[in-house]
């Protein structure tokens, strides 16, 4: 198949966030196994300079540009070209200074920028128009996310059955509800297509203009990053409003767990630790991982205390205030704590204090350290994750790679990738982990000291390590079922179309 896949970030040319991992490793995949795949993302010279010294990504012109409609104005974006490094995909970046030419993404100085409307529903069409200039024929558009949520209506509307587009489907992914998109309405004039789509079925929200929602509504098929967070996004407390737009697309929903890119996630060939291992040597390589963490981050080398680690952004969404309110008893355990990321001054002034009045007990810092997190999946005996939502999850799946045992709440990709340790789980050899449902920091205590409990018993403890090591997170997986909705979004386009000819 021919799949054009539109995202605002990809690594390592930009990142804030799993929508960039997913930009990047999804395509390697996919041609791993043999398609033609082209990325199209934004240029953000600032960003790559940044994070990635620029240095090693070669980023050169195609001759081409696109000149599409914004409003009132016509505005040009050169299109630039690169390869994913490790694979065939190529590349294609959108080149509009005056939109991406800066030192963030979407904010700056914790703030949206004024523009972000404009800057992606130009960058929308850039897409639609590349994969037009470009000729890439493709049998599948898919977008991601609702910076490109513009993209399946511009292609429902304007371009299906253009030359070029004439077998195309349109795929859409959202990657986490609770980032919209969503504007006032007067910003419908900036799309360039007619007012009468701004409605409740398709591109209005609550008299505001919702570029999620137009994704949702126009694409062939929908897909969300796994199994359990497709069918929470269509109730209340999950749907952030848009709960009614997907329920009606219930049966062109689904969801995808997303894959882990074991090139980069692997403790046997992790060039960050002090040690690699693999389940037959899963002993003596984290009892070294843990030592080395617990000496590089000044706590007392103790090889027989339940290390638990954390890595995430210091937020509500992530269970913070969890954390914070039951602090008090984690601290009265034998246990130690090592956290990393960023997020609210109130969490992280928090996890500091806590550091800082127990410097045996807890480790913290704030920022992000790419060696230092692979450190912590290695070292830690344990990985903390208590979400309050999370649609897919990342840092729990690479845990199980490296047998450190998920304490987690069971919503979203965590329920879909933790199994608790109940003992059923455990004779049947299924479970992997720990898993709540409760949102309260007493169940979340309960959860540590059970998990406290079976280290002790290190016969159980091992195997949950090794049944968590043993499944196959990779990326392989992952692509093989979207493969299949590829397919299936072809047939139905196709189904259509002769039901139309009729």
């Amino acid at each position: 198949m021919r799949i054009v896949l539109a995202s605002s970030e990809a690594v390592p040319f930009s990142k804030t966030g799993g929508l960039a991992d997913v930009a990047s490793a999804l395509p390697k995949a996919l041609a791993h196994v043999g398609h033609d795949v082209f990325l199209i993302t934004p240029y953000y010279p600032q960003v790559i300079q940044k994070n990635a010294g620029g240095n090693h990504l070669l980023i050169e012109p195609t001759g081409l540009s696109v000149h599409v409609p914004v409003g009132p104005k016509h505005v040009e974006g050169r299109i630039l070209k690169s390869t994913l490094p490790g694979s065939r995909v190529t590349v294609y970046l959108i080149d509009q200074p005056i939109y991406f030419d800066r030192s963030g993404l979407y904010v700056e100085h914790d703030q949206d920028y004024r523009d972000n409307s404009e800057r992606f529903i130009f960058f929308s069409r850039a897409v639609m128009e590349a994969t037009r200039v470009l000729g890439l024929n493709p049998d599948i558009v898919h977008a991601n996310d609702w910076q490109t949520g513009l993209v399946p209506a511009l292609f429902e509307i304007e371009y299906r059955g253009q030359p070029g587009f004439e077998n195309t489907a349109s795929i859409f992914t959202i990657h986490n509800m609770a980032f919209q998109g969503q504007f006032w309405h007067w910003d419908m004039l900036l799309t360039g297509l007619d007012w009468k789509y701004f409605n409740w079925r398709q591109m209005e929200c609550y008299g505001h203009l919702n570029l999620l929602k137009t994704g949702i509504s126009f694409a062939d098929l929908v897909t969300t990053v796994s199994p359990t967070y497709s069918r929470e996004i269509q109730t209340p407390e999950f749907g952030c409003g848009l709960n009614g737009a997907l329920s009606s697309r219930h049966d062109d929903l689904f969801g995808i767990l997303n894959g882990v890119d074991t090139e980069v996630w692997n403790p046997a060939t992790d060039p960050h630790l002090t040690k690699t291992y693999s389940v037959s040597s899963l002993s003596d390589g984290k009892a070294e991982c843990k030592a080395a963490l617990q000496k590089r981050l000044g706590l007392p080398e103790r090889p027989n205390v339940m290390l638990i680690g954390s890595i995430s952004r210091m937020t509500h969404q992530k269970g913070y205030q969890l954390i914070e309110q039951c602090s008090h008893m984690l601290l009265d355990q034998d246990v130690q704590f090592v956290f990393l990321g960023s997020g609210e001054p109130r969490f992280e002034d928090m996890l500091l204090k806590m550091a800082s009045d127990h410097r045996s007990k807890v480790a913290t810092t704030i920022g992000y350290d790419e060696a230092l997190s692979h450190q912590i999946e290695a070292g830690s005996d344990a990985f903390l994750m208590p979400s309050e939502f999370e649609p897919c999850g990342l840092n729990q799946m690479y845990s199980l790679i490296y047998g450190t045992v998920p304490i987690v709440r069971g919503v979203g990709g965590l329920a879909d990738s933790v199994i608790d340790a109940s003992d059923e789980n455990l004779a049947n050899r299924s479970a992997n982990g720990f898993s709540f449902r409760e949102f309260r920091s007493d169940v979340l205590f309960w959860n540590i000291c059970r998990a406290r409990a079976m280290y002790a018993e290190k016969q159980k403890w091992n195997q949950l390590q090794q049944t968590g090591m043993k499944r196959d997170w990779s990326w392989k997986r992952s692509a093989a079922e979207y493969l299949h909705l590829y397919e299936r979004a072809v047939n139905k386009r196709s189904q259509q179309s002769q039901d139309n000819t009729r």
